[in-house]
């Protein structure tokens, strides 16, 4: 697969995602940004930090730009060998500075696995989560497929862009409702500014309730991950 024929396949799926989504009254849309640093100790450890903030672009079939919540995270990562490892991971998010909503601590227990074929990377993510609110607590299951690849030759050099795909199922539990199916289909495009250094523009479809009643969620995201 050639990088025009991406590049195309790219904005053809981006379209259709912004399409099915518009096509919806009832849809929100968000804005979501993320700085993220990592540290590697050695071959094994390593620990990632991010900040990240999200508002409204469109809701209550109303546009405009208003903040929703800032959320703080933190994961260890353990390398078991070249394709496989898994973190740790603790999270604050503050909603209620923003809107009236419980303010949330979240626990994550994390295994990945990843295989290469040829120029495709793939990615098999496994979580489970402990999410702690004000007057009840969710327990959520959660897989994600995602496959990554240059657009440029046979291997990512900086400068130059890279494709991802990825696409997620979720189940979540609590005491207070019913249990709920969610699915989440992302695509991205990064670019490899340095060595250390990557951006990424993504848009993200989510069909929340899938078993009680669909609700579509859409989301514009940019992230920075830098590594030192």
């Amino acid at each position: 697969m050639n990088t025009l024929c991406t590049k195309r396949l790219f904005v053809i799926f981006f379209l259709v995602l912004v399409n099915l989504s518009y096509s919806q009254e009832d849809t929100d849309i968000f804005n979501e940004n993320a700085f993220s640093i990592r540290h590697s100790f050695d071959k094994l450890y390593s620990v990632n930090f991010e900040l990240s903030n999200r508002a409204f672009l469109y809701t209550d079939n109303e546009a405009g730009y208003r903040m929703r919540q800032l959320q703080m995270s933190h994961f260890s990562n353990f390398k078991i060998d070249l394709r496989q490892s898994v973190a740790f991971g603790i999270m604050y998010r503050n909603r209620n500075a923003f809107e009236d909503s419980s303010n949330e601590l979240r626990l994550t227990q994390q295994y990945n696995r990843k295989s290469i074929l040829k120029t495709l990377r793939f990615g098999h993510r496994f979580r489970s989560e402990q999410r702690f609110y004000d007057h009840f607590t969710a327990f959520r299951f959660r897989y994600r497929l995602a496959l990554d690849l240059p657009l440029q030759g046979l291997k990512l050099d900086v400068g130059e862009t890279y494709l991802v795909l990825s696409n997620e199922a979720l189940w979540t539990s609590t005491k207070i409702s019913k249990p709920e199916l969610d699915y989440r289909l992302s695509p991205a495009l990064g670019l490899l500014l340095s060595e250390d250094l990557n951006l990424e523009f993504g848009v993200e479809l989510r069909l929340d309730k899938i078993n009680i009643k669909t609700e579509e969620v859409l989301f514009f995201n940019t992230s920075v991950d830098l590594n030192i």
